[in-house]
């Protein structure tokens, strides 16, 4: 699958904010943690970590990602891809590169409890490693030295 990285900036805030809505509510509502004021504070701090990452192919954005690197653990957030190119591929791709780019490091992502995404990461080779109230915690082990 052919898609491209680039840097999030200010001007793509209100469409990966549109698009994590979109990608979001329903599985918020379910747990009544739907809060449009709270879903855009959410966004303005995955942006404010500078690590955001818009994924496109052909000049159409397909989706973001946030990728914060600390130490030996990288930690990931925010993967929304645009409803229509799901279950396509494209996420396993996504986080593939992401994987060989920081290659023996250990990953972590925490996973919203009523969503489908934590049989997705754990496809990817990500392990349960925590539970908190409302997420799940997933982690990719580092390599051995």
């Amino acid at each position: 699958m052919t898609f491209d990285f680039r840097p999030a900036t200010a001007a793509d805030f209100e469409a990966l904010l549109d698009l994590s809505v979109r990608v979001m509510r329903l599985h918020l509502e379910r747990v009544g943690r739907w809060d449009p004021a709270r879903r855009r504070a959410r966004m303005e701090a995955a942006f404010a970590g500078g690590g955001m990452r818009v994924i496109e192919a052909e000049g159409l954005t397909l989706g973001c990602v946030g990728v914060e690197p600390a130490g030996p653990v990288v930690a990931l957030h925010s993967l929304y891809l645009e409803p229509a190119r799901q279950g396509r591929g494209l996420g396993a791709a996504v986080v593939a590169r992401l994987l060989a780019e920081h290659p023996g490091q250990g990953f972590r992502i925490e996973v919203l409890k009523a969503s489908p995404a934590r049989r997705f990461w754990e496809r990817q080779g990500f392990l349960l490693v925590e539970e908190q109230p409302y997420d799940w915690v997933l982690a990719f082990p580092a390599a051995s030295a």
